[in-house]
């Protein structure tokens, strides 16, 4: 099933997509996804892929995870999300813990964008979440970028303090996709709890990240906004 997977998502690539995508995600030297390979799949075909082989086995999904391929670590990954979804409490664990295994693999914006929140925030909503913090003090910029986006699934329980406390962890970062990242946590605070989010700006805007910052006032009105950002 594996070679039957990778032969039609060969297939179903596009060349000049995946040179659009091998730009958009800073694979060049030096930078963040430097040498990461895209067969310009894009995303709505890699869930249909994902849905299709939904029953890979661990050993496959693993083959997948460690491939140079984006398409086929995507695609690994929305079979673990939809399998965790299927999963009783004893594989929800089981699938966490080989998440956190492979970690090293969900190494692209999105990749930690559509996979921390419903596997990791989801598993950990109502456990103890240390692992969080040791993932923020991580040098790994994907592991800091997992911390902050896994408590997406607390902010949408309504659940602030980790999302609070990490993004006070990560107001020194030096990365752009961290100042985005807690920006748009911090924001998404603010969509359920304005005044939640405006204790912890009131504390921290005038050392936050430019992009930090913009990010997380963006849905305030325009007064408010421009005393934030001091205009």
């Amino acid at each position: 099933m594996l070679d039957q997977l990778k032969n039609e998502l060969r297939k179903a690539g596009d060349g000049k997509r995946a040179e659009v995508l091998a730009r958009f995600f800073k694979t060049g030297k030096g930078e963040y996804g430097e040498g990461d390979i895209f067969l310009g799949t894009g995303v709505p075909k890699q869930r249909v892929f994902a849905k299709k082989y939904a029953d890979l086995g661990m050993g496959d999904l693993r083959k997948l995870l460690l491939s140079k391929i984006h398409d086929h670590r995507a695609v690994a990954l929305y079979i673990l999300i939809i399998q965790y979804k299927k999963a009783d409490a004893k594989g929800k664990k089981k699938i966490f813990d080989f998440y956190l295994k492979n970690i090293e693999n969900v190494n692209n914006w999105d990749l930690v964008d559509s996979s921390a929140p419903q596997i990791v925030g989801d598993y950990l909503l109502n456990k103890n979440r240390r692992i969080l913090y040791k993932l923020a003090k991580s040098p790994n910029l994907w592991k800091r970028r997992i911390s902050i986006l896994s408590t997406y699934h607390f902010i949408k329980n309504n659940d602030f303090e980790d999302t609070l406390k990490i993004s006070e962890a990560l107001l020194e970062d030096k990365h752009d996709l961290i100042h985005k990242a807690v920006g748009w946590m911090l924001r998404e605070v603010g969509n359920r709890d304005q005044k939640t989010e405006e204790r912890f700006l009131k504390k921290h805007y005038r050392k936050m990240p430019r992009t930090m910052l913009r990010y997380a006032v963006e849905k305030f009105k325009e007064k408010k906004r421009k005393f934030y950002l001091g205009k």
